[in-house]
């Protein structure tokens, strides 16, 4: 699954997360190895060969050209290719920006367009050993690879009871130099299997092995018409709410004074423009047609439904939150095995209405990536927060997309999310507060929608009383 963070094709589309502009390939670039090594590059330059700190990559950049090599302890191959269109940035072929900043003379970040937090960058001297050569494309070569990239990057193999050098020494003697393709695939999927991670996929051109948590339901085109149809037939009394976004996005009032919105999705809202800065400008569309000053002025309370969500852009959820708070506040930490927490901030929107009063956000198990990063996003929102339904599918790291030598590929998270108190939800997901039932057939069947009316009940209550 990519993380489109469209969530469950999960192209993290985690479209314009940093992992997934970790895992495109570009087109053919000059080698740098050779000059970056013998040449030092100029003090207020980023040209040179950067370590990428916890994601198990190199840059290189030079002319006006940056190249990432994907680097494990026994591989080391060539990733995405970007093009200088300013000092410091760079874009790829999905026109995602990818910035660099000097701090210091070994120091750096990089910051993809639309991703939540920076990558921190190390200068070094020269490209592993072995980025000079094509690795061999046998199979046992690639089951190494695929191996190696989990033992080094994954970070959940206790928090789920996974022993993975038990499962290399399982798998590893099934797989031989006449293992045919078809026979790998299967040997990979079986492995990573177990770890039941929506952000785990093997992937062979079309053929796709991904997997929800068990009891959940992959969010689809196909469901989230039949949830729209329901609420706008039963919650709605069969008004059809505001639509923006290439219908991502809507929004409703509702008979009591409190507003409806609706997010199917942090990704797509410009179907032509795959940029960040497109999408970027289509939500803030919505959101200005939303949070007028007259509506942020006189809501009775906000409800937030992201039950059938598959992800995209944190970014984007982090832009939403700014609109929801006059105080800035911590969102959430990131952390890699190998780096320190790296705090991410909600600030509060400026020059905007905003809306500060009470939240009910309404989740369920097809709350999925970065609908659950702005779900934690939300949990120390000042104004008052609460959590309705079911938790959330519980994946929150962008997806690192590592190619296999034998033309394969395997995407896999990297990364923890962190709480203020230092907690993840990865695994279980975000729970609720208010545990109801989400879409199941019996709420179908006898037309209920238990998750919304608990919603409006609250947020009545929370209303001074005037008695």
């Amino acid at each position: 699954m990519y993380r489109e963070r469209e969530a469950v094709r999960h192209r993290s589309s985690k479209a314009v997360q940093v992992a997934v502009v970790l895992a495109l390939a570009g087109g053919a670039m000059a080698p740098v190895a050779a000059t970056a090594r013998s040449a030092a590059p100029r003090p207020t330059s980023v040209d040179g060969l950067w370590r990428m700190e916890g994601y198990g990559a190199v840059l290189a950049i030079e002319g006006g050209r940056m190249r990432e090599y994907q680097t494990t302890d026994v591989s080391c191959q060539k990733g995405f290719s970007a093009r200088r269109t300013a000092p410091g940035e760079y874009q790829d072929a999905d026109r995602t920006l990818l910035t660099v900043r000097r701090d210091g003379a070994r120091r750096a970040t990089l910051h993809a367009s639309g991703s939540a937090g920076d990558r921190q960058l190390r200068r070094v001297a020269e490209l592993p050993e072995g980025c000079g050569t094509a690795m061999p494309k046998d199979p046992v070569t690639a089951f190494d690879v695929f191996w190696q990239s989990f033992e080094e990057n994954y970070p959940f193999f206790a928090a789920k009871g996974i022993d993975w050098h038990a499962v290399r020494d399982t798998y590893r003697p099934q797989v031989h130099a006449d293992t045919t393709r078809d026979e790998l695939f299967a040997v990979f999927s079986k492995m990573v299997k177990p770890l039941h991670d929506a952000h785990v996929a093997v992937v062979d051109g079309d053929h796709r092995f991904y997997q929800v948590r068990p009891g959940t339901t992959v969010p689809s085109e196909k469901l989230d018409t039949k949830v729209k149809n329901h609420i706008v037939r039963r919650d709605l009394g069969g008004k059809k709410p505001r639509e923006f976004a290439s219908g991502r996005i809507s929004y409703a009032d509702l008979p009591g004074g409190q507003g409806y919105l609706r997010i199917s999705g942090f990704a797509g809202y410009d179907t032509k423009d795959p940029s960040y800065a497109a999408q970027l400008a289509e939500l803030d569309k919505a959101l200005d047609t939303v949070l007028t000053p007259a509506r942020t002025a006189s809501l009775k309370g906000l409800i937030i439904d992201l039950r059938v969500n598959g992800g995209g852009s944190d970014a984007l959820g982090l832009h939403i939150a700014g609109r929801l708070t006059d105080t800035p506040y911590l969102a959430y930490s990131k952390r890699t095995r190998y780096t320190r927490p790296q705090p991410v901030p909600v600030r509060p929107a400026k020059g905007v209405p905003r809306y500060t009063g009470p939240v009910a956000v309404l989740t369920g198990g097809s709350t999925v990536s970065a609908g659950e990063t702005f779900t934690q996003a939300l949990i120390d929102r000042p104004g008052g927060t609460v959590r309705i339904g079911e938790a959330t599918q519980g994946v929150f790291s962008d997806v690192m997309e590592r190619k296999l030598p034998n033309g394969m590929a395997v995407g896999l998270p990297n990364e923890e999310f962190l709480t203020r108190s230092g907690r993840t939800f990865d695994g279980a997901g975000i729970p609720p507060h208010l545990r109801t039932p989400v879409f199941t057939k019996e709420e179908f069947e006898k037309n209920r929608d238990s998750a919304f009316d608990e919603a409006v009940k609250v947020l009545r209550a929370s209303l001074p009383s005037h008695d």
